[in-house]
């Protein structure tokens, strides 16, 4: 884009190389490229848009690389990533090649910490300011924070931590959008912000201890006291004083010549030893495009629109997505069941746990960004005799691994997790790849796992996860489902069964969940071949049809399994676990994703890449066949190697 004041910033430096006054222009053109570039790629748009008068001043006040930088999440983080020499290659955003949605440390040296999952930003930039303290730099580690990153029990954590340490190169911004910790209080309270924060200010509280020093310890806590109360009346600074901050705020994160002013005194409190500082700045999802200040939520993460109007395809009729039929079927199965109680972490939109909060609101709960919480809770409840279903992203659950361990499969209570978004995510990219989940679940005594081949299977198995007396978990991926008709009435599956689809002597495909299809089309590509194929839908990781996938095995002799997870410790893992403890060893090749962070891109090309799809299914099933025959039969009790791709 042409004649912006954008085109003269090819980093921070040169931000902070143009007059205060020229900033508001600059906040102006990022957000009207931010809606532009969105506008036609999607992303993330209402968090970025309200976040970028914060950056342009924290990227003003504080000499970035130097001065580390960590922003939670980074669904915030766009303008940052246009004013750190990014913006040339901005229109690929979430493609591969292209910037990634959330930040990298490999993509930029301004990106000082990854971050796709909430709650992370105050530890890592405490830890950054006690390095830096500790190699004897005059620098500092501003952390800036969304309100509702603050339910991450980690981030209280590091709160608590900080204010210990009183680490005095540490900066908190709270960038507080209104909808969870305080209301904005308008000119009043950023008048008290630069106040409480100006060096008079400053001076007159060390003058006050020095007054107060001689006097009678009574008089001195008296003193104390009322200062507390008075904050406590003015400002929200009682919470996060308590921690040890020095609490400045709330401020317009929206009123640039403030926001300067206030993290110019903030610099200077660090600098005189008066840290940790939290600035409380009170911002806009959406600020600036008056669509997605209206609707924040729609405007969260979105695909292509008008830019010009706001206005969002409308999308063609199609079938249904997988989480839709996950949500429809836990209310239509909670209507029948009044145990059943359903837990989202802060995702009810994303989990469609939205439709069962307005189908049930006595029954459903947001816990906020706290999937430990989540977990014990729903072990809590069932210890009581309801039915929890926890719906938790794949990615997600990982930060609740402990408590699914120890609080709700060591005491076998009866908890379902769903978990969405399990296998390859697209654009979100290496942080939201759902891609261990079984690895770190199919090693738990008591755990019930399994995957559906379509969205009908998928409303079989939430029955049949719930009316299990103990844990189970169903892993389902993120977009629309196959088309398959649903069927009217939903049934409990038997546990451990998995079924045949497709019968062949050559060679059999052992499929879970999203790759049961590609198998059947594979196995269709094979039979023009004059390859016969059997398909089996494995249903169950745990426990494993272990008879039918031992008879295929053994009267087949070849055999492929296929998953869209990590190959280590995955379900082709689990399958030659479970027939090496038969004794049956069979030539075998396992098709997983390779052990790699994949990073953002086209799910359906990563797919491709990893022989995934059902011409690499097709050819894994070919070159298995062309080694057994170049190998001859195997002697009897002889072991044929297996083979990983």
């Amino acid at each position: 884009m042409n004649d912006t004041p954008l085109d003269s910033i090819e980093s921070p430096a040169d931000l902070r190389a143009l007059p205060a006054d020229a900033l508001p222009g600059v906040a102006q053109a990022l957000r009207d490229e931010i809606v532009q570039f969105v506008s036609r790629s999607g992303g993330h748009l209402a968090s970025s848009l309200g976040a970028v008068d914060l950056l342009v001043a924290l990227h003003y006040v504080f000499d970035t690389p130097r001065d580390r930088l960590v922003l939670d999440v980074g669904h915030q983080a766009y303008a940052h990533k246009l004013l750190t020499g990014r913006r040339a290659d901005f229109a690929r955003i979430g493609k591969e090649g292209g910037p990634a949605k959330f930040l990298r440390r490999a993509e930029s040296r301004y990106d000082d910490f990854g971050a796709g999952h909430a709650g992370t930003s105050i530890s890592a930039a405490l830890g950054m300011a006690r390095g830096l303290q500790a190699a004897g730099e005059d620098a500092f580690a501003v952390a800036m924070i969304g309100d509702g990153s603050l339910t991450a029990g980690m981030a209280l954590e590091a709160l608590n931590h900080a204010g210990h340490l009183k680490q005095p190169n540490l900066l908190v911004v709270l960038n507080d959008n209104e909808m969870s910790i305080e209301p904005n209080v308008g000119a009043l309270g950023a008048f008290l912000s630069r106040k409480l924060s100006a060096p008079s200010a400053r001076r007159l509280r060390r003058l006050a201890k020095d007054v107060l020093a001689p006097l009678p310890q009574p008089l001195q806590q008296l003193a104390r006291r009322a200062e507390r109360s008075a904050k406590a009346l003015l400002t929200p600074a009682t919470l996060f004083e308590a921690f040890g901050f020095r609490y400045i705020g709330p401020v317009s994160g929206h009123d640039l010549p403030s926001l300067l002013a206030t993290l110019k005194n903030a610099r200077a409190m660090m600098a005189g030893g008066e840290g940790p500082v939290l600035v409380h700045a009170i911002t806009r999802k959406g600020a600036g495009y008056a669509p997605a200040e209206a609707n924040p939520l729609k405007y969260h993460g979105v695909t292509a629109f008008d830019a010009a109007t706001g206005d969002m395809p409308k999308p063609a009729a199609t079938v249904p997505s997988y989480t839709s039929v996950f949500a429809d079927a836990a209310v239509q199965l909670a209507r029948t069941d009044s145990r059943i109680v359903a837990i989202t972490a802060a995702m009810a939109g994303g989990t469609g746990l939205d439709r069962f909060a307005d189908a049930l609101p006595q029954r459903f709960y947001d816990v906020g960004i706290a999937e430990q919480h989540a977990v014990t809770f729903a072990a809590g409840l069932a210890t009581t005799g309801l039915k929890p279903v926890a719906a938790i992203y794949s990615t997600f659950l990982q930060r609740g691994f402990d408590q699914v361990v120890h609080d709700v499969c060591l005491q076998n209570l009866d908890v379902t997790f769903a978990l969405d978004r399990a296998g390859l995510v697209g654009a979100d990219g290496a942080t939201h790849q759902g891609l261990f989940d079984l690895a770190y679940l199919r090693c738990l005594p008591n755990m019930v796992l399994m995957a559906p081949k379509d969205e009908n299977e998928l409303r079989h198995m939430l029955r049949t996860a719930i009316e299990h007396p103990g844990p189970a978990a169903m892993r389902y991926p993120r977009g629309n489902g196959l088309g398959v008709a649903l069927d009217a009435d939903i049934r409990a599956l038997e546990i451990g069964r998995g079924e045949l689809l497709r019968d062949g002597g050559d060679l059999a495909i052992v499929a879970l969940g999203s790759r049961v299809a590609p198998a059947l089309e594979a196995a269709s590509q094979l039979a023009r071949e004059g390859v016969g194929a059997a398909v089996f839908n494995a249903r169950f990781v745990k426990p494993l049809d272990l008879p039918a996938i031992a008879e295929l095995a053994t009267r087949c002799g070849a055999l492929v399994t296929v998953e869209e997870h990590a190959l280590a410790g995955g379900f082709g893992s689990a399958v030659l676990e479970a027939l090496a403890g038969q004794g049956i060893l069979v030539p075998t090749r396992l098709l997983a994703v390779p052990d790699e962070l994949v990073e953002h891109g086209d799910p359906a090309a990563q797919l491709a890449r990893f022989g995934l799809d059902a011409a690499g299914i097709a050819a894994a099933g070919r070159a298995l066949l062309a080694g057994r025959r170049r190998a001859g039969p195997a002697p009897v009790g002889g072991l044929y190697r297996a083979a990983a791709s």
